[in-house]
């Protein structure tokens, strides 16, 4: 089994051993092994007195029946729930449903706030013209300072010769908006995952949910896991204060900005906002931002048990 590094497995009578949730559906867990061996398992009762839950991307500790305990993690989103990722690629598309930038930097801030790395891929080329397009790659040049950005269409083939080299010894998510083409995109790069997939409900102008549950394949010697999409994205886990480092374009000027912990609003002699006026920061970016930070002003706190 690929990616593991779970060290040595534990010999006590051969029982309890180390293993990769891989898949959770309707609370059965499969776990694979060092031996690529796969383990239709249960959580132990006590995860349900406790504030976790094993999830998909966990290693795990596990007996003949059950997952006894989970190591420690490096990450793990919560929506989905899905631990221990290198990388999430987010599938955003032009048309059906809309490209939107205030998606796109949601998603960006919960992956940076998770220290994942980002990859944006923007799908169903084909399907917008061209002089339409040619202005949203120009506006996503901005983003191309800081991450990585891939075109593609599942019709025209476009740019899926670039995802050969991107997964390689990593586990993956591809996350996006539902309608995205999320499966889509992943049944073109691997003919046999035949994963489901659907097209746009025309009454509500969003996709419909095909991926029901999260799941990790192997994809060009790397772990990829589907989702089920989202047309929401919340804040709940995220403070006001740790927004602004979240954006990694504002984080590398606010060097400059006069006070240090400058959140980049009401403050005077603020780099970012100077950039912008300068026409260094994109508009829309510098929007979504302020969107979002009066979101989590706003919210009000979840108190868990």
């Amino acid at each position: 089994m690929i990616l593991l590094n779970l060290n040595e497995v534990l010999d006590l009578g051969g029982f309890i051993i180390k293993g990769l949730i891989t898949k959770l559906i309707g609370g059965l867990y499969t776990v694979k092994d060092e031996s690529n061996i796969s383990h239709k398992l249960k959580a132990r009762g006590k995860f349900r007195h406790t504030n976790e839950s094993p999830v998909v991307g966990d290693r795990v500790i596990f007996d003949n029946d059950f997952i006894l305990e989970i190591l420690e993690r490096k990450n793990i989103l919560n929506r989905p729930p899905i631990a221990n990722l290198d990388q999430a690629i987010i599938i955003t598309s032009c048309k059906e449903p809309d490209f939107s930038f205030n998606l796109l930097d949601r998603f960006l801030l919960l992956i940076e706030h998770e220290n994942i790395t980002p990859i944006i891929v923007v799908t169903k080329t084909d399907l917008m013209g061209e002089q339409e397009l040619n202005k949203l790659k120009n506006d996503l040049k901005y983003y191309e300072r800081y991450y990585k950005v891939i075109y593609t269409s599942t019709v025209s083939l476009e740019g899926t010769n670039e995802f050969k080299d991107l997964f390689h010894n990593k586990i993956s998510i591809f996350a996006g908006q539902t309608g995205a083409g999320k499966s889509s995109l992943l049944n073109v790069l691997d003919n046999n995952l035949n994963l489901k997939t659907n097209g746009i409900s025309k009454a509500l102008g969003r996709g419909k949910h095909t991926t029901r549950h999260s799941e990790m394949y192997e994809l060009f010697g790397g772990l990829v896991a589907d989702t089920p999409g989202f047309s929401k994205l919340d804040f709940f886990d995220i403070k006001e204060e740790n927004v602004p480092d979240c954006f990694i374009d504002f984080f590398e000027l606010s060097s400059e900005c006069k006070f240090r912990g400058c959140k980049h609003l009401n403050e005077p002699k603020c780099n970012v906002k100077k950039q912008l006026e300068l026409g260094n920061v994109l508009p829309i970016r510098y929007r979504n931002y302020k969107l979002i930070m009066e979101e989590i002003r706003d919210q009000k706190p979840i108190y868990r048990k």
